[in-house]
């Protein structure tokens, strides 16, 4: 009985914690916060003090304060994709996860892939252990994409509260989950489907990448 109240009681400080830093009632740095999207140029977006198409992993382990791991991704279609994960980013006292995707070349990918030391299989494709010399080639580039998993749901009155109403919605016929999109701001944000959400960035140049599957896989719920 008394674990089960220390776990309760767990729990709703962590949802009394995040809920202050989504809905906070003192100041906290501007770039640790998911709302604070800047546009340093047409068609540029810098979020959480990086700018994508721009700053590179290299600079997002030191924003962050923590050594990415790094990974190629191929999809079941072929698509192969360069990513950089963060397993425990702390902003504005919140510890997330945050996955960067590289701006590599299609050449440069399949070069990873040639070069790749071990593949596994994972729910949505394979992954591949990149070779030492692309880790540090893949660090050097530019950030194509940022993925932001902070670790508790959110009601949509705070959503577009902080991020006011979006110019589409859009729900996936098979999860349910519903996406919030800001094309200005290359931003798609999925809640619902019983999960935490989900906070994806790129480039607003880049956001009919995004959009076309969620049309073809999804249903227009709402301006």
């Amino acid at each position: 009985m008394t674990r089960k109240l220390y776990w309760g009681v767990g729990i709703l400080s962590v949802l009394i914690f995040a809920s202050s830093f989504f809905m906070p009632e003192k100041p906290v740095e501007k770039t640790d916060v998911p709302w604070h999207i800047e546009h340093p140029a047409a068609g540029k977006v810098r979020i959480f003090g990086l700018t994508l198409g721009q700053s590179t992993t290299n600079e997002a382990e030191r924003r962050f304060r923590e050594e990415a791991k790094p990974s190629l991704f191929k999809s079941p279609s072929g698509q192969l994709v360069a990513e950089m994960f963060f397993e425990q980013v702390t902003l504005a006292g919140l510890k997330s996860k945050i996955v960067v995707s590289i701006a590599v070349p299609d050449a440069g990918l399949q070069g990873m892939y040639e070069r790749g030391l071990r593949m596994s299989g994972t729910g949505s494709g394979k992954k591949i252990t990149l070779a030492q010399e692309d880790v540090a080639r893949v660090r050097a580039l530019p950030i194509s994409g940022l993925t932001y998993m902070p670790p508790v749901r959110l009601e949509e009155d705070v959503v577009s509260k902080r991020f006011g109403q979006p110019a589409q919605r859009i729900r996936e016929k098979k999860s349910g989950a519903v996406h919030w999109l800001y094309p200005q701001h290359g931003l798609d944000i999925t809640l619902g489907g019983g999960e935490k959400p989900v906070l994806q960035y790129v480039s607003p140049v880049d956001f009919d990448k995004l959009l076309q599957p969620l049309l073809a896989g999804g249903e227009v719920i709402g301006q």
